[in-house]
């Protein structure tokens, strides 16, 4: 499927000598998929790994090795490619070539071609644990980042050595998210401050024991992704989740409501969107207990007392009345009955500029659920009601709805 950021843009993937080359195989598939054009450059180090072929098929573009036979008898490739490219993408970054980049260095076709480019980099080292640590290695690493060089990684787990340690290259997906953040710095939310609220908060029985719901994060996740992917800053203040935090995403995990409302309150005075997409209790235990609840012999039932949780909408509203920020604030309604009704009232209720009402009992809808079916609910009553899409599409639609209202 074409993907918004990464589709048409030209991408020149520079693959180094390292076991790791055959991630970089992955990666090319995945750009290629996003409807990216990618150009291939390889180390003659990297053909010992991965053959050329194999970039080739995936591409569907010629791989260029050796500065001197180009296919085509094309004139100065490395010309060429350079003024093409709209992202350059180095992975993996083997400790030789980082220290060719670091000090300008253009001793074969990858080097001259990065050295003539005025596109952004991603790189993503990739290295045994003792090379990353040197102190020449760092020095180099730095020296790219102070040049605006975004790089992923090292990981860490286990290395060709057999070794565990740090110098695993980053997963394709993480660099891939780099490589849409960077394409995105100059987005239509660039120099705003998104925050999300993502996951079901936990309100703890005792020590072993909590309070929940069902939700997963996953909408909270595509929209804080989809934040990142428009060019702001993007923050997701998190109750646990059960899926994988997003690259390029600021975060602070929290668990309770009362922990989720202070950690939102307090980053209000920089937040230019709110989106509270969190399933956060209504209710908690009056009193946790310091020890595990035992099953007594004689006692067939447990009476707990609740107590309301705090409304962070309300308190928002509350903190907004006086200061103006954020400037768009959206909620979510999820429903099982009287939806629109019964998000509508929220809406006013909780001076929102905009609500997301979506019904969880609907089969292949809301709460853990790929896909979502809403309606959006604007302050001036008008209503846009949306099909059935995935979560990443939903969360697009309405962050260019935010974009619209500030």
């Amino acid at each position: 499927m074409a993907d918004r950021l990464l589709s048409g843009k030209h991408i020149l993937l520079g693959v180094t000598g390292g076991i790791a080359a055959y991630k970089a195989a992955d990666l090319c598939s995945k750009l290629t998929q996003a409807g990216a054009q990618v150009d291939v450059i390889m180390t003659e180090a990297a053909t010992r790994f991965v053959g050329s072929l194999t970039f080739s098929a995936l591409s569907g573009r010629s791989v260029r090795v050796d500065m001197w036979t180009e296919p085509g008898g094309q004139p100065i490739p490395h010309v060429q490619m350079a003024a093409a490219a709209d992202l350059v993408i180095v992975a993996p970054l083997s400790a030789n070539t980082l220290a060719k980049l670091a000090v300008g260095l253009a001793d074969n076709l990858l080097t001259a071609t990065l050295l003539a480019t005025a596109a952004p980099w991603v790189v993503a080292p990739a290295m045994e644990s003792h090379m990353w640590s040197n102190p020449a290695t760092q020095a180099h690493a730095a020296t790219l980042r102070g040049r605006g060089v975004v790089q992923v990684g090292p990981g860490v787990g286990r290395l060709a050595s057999g070794a565990q340690g740090v110098g695993r290259m980053a997963e394709p997906v993480e660099i891939l998210a780099a490589a849409r953040q960077r394409l995105a710095q100059q987005g239509p939310l660039a120099n705003h401050r998104v925050l999300v609220t993502a996951g079901g908060t936990q309100e703890p029985l005792d020590p072993v024991r909590f309070i929940t719901n069902a939700s997963s994060g996953k909408m909270g996740v595509a929209l804080a992704e989809a934040a990142r992917d428009l060019g702001a800053v993007a923050m997701l203040v998190h109750a646990p989740l059960a899926i994988a935090l997003p690259f390029g995403v600021e975060h602070a995990a929290v668990r309770t409501a009362l922990e989720m409302r202070d950690a939102v309150l307090t980053r209000l005075p920089a937040t230019d969107i709110l989106i509270a997409a969190a399933a956060v209790a209504d209710f908690r235990p009056a009193a946790a207990a310091g020890q595990k609840i035992k099953k007594t012999p004689g006692h067939e039932e447990l009476v707990l007392r609740l107590v309301r949780t705090p409304d962070i909408l309300v308190d928002v509203a509350a903190q907004r009345a006086g200061s103006g920020w954020p400037k768009v604030v959206i909620g979510f309604a999820a429903e099982t009955e009287n939806l629109l009704a019964n998000a509508a009232a929220k809406l006013a209720a909780k001076q929102l500029d905009m609500i997301v009402a979506n019904d969880v009992t609907e089969p292949g809808s809301g709460f853990g659920a790929d896909d979502n079916r809403v309606t959006l609910l604007y302050r001036d009553g008008r209503q846009e009601a949306l099909p059935l899409l995935p979560k990443e599409e939903v969360a697009w639609r309405i962050l260019n709805a935010a974009r619209e209202l500030i």
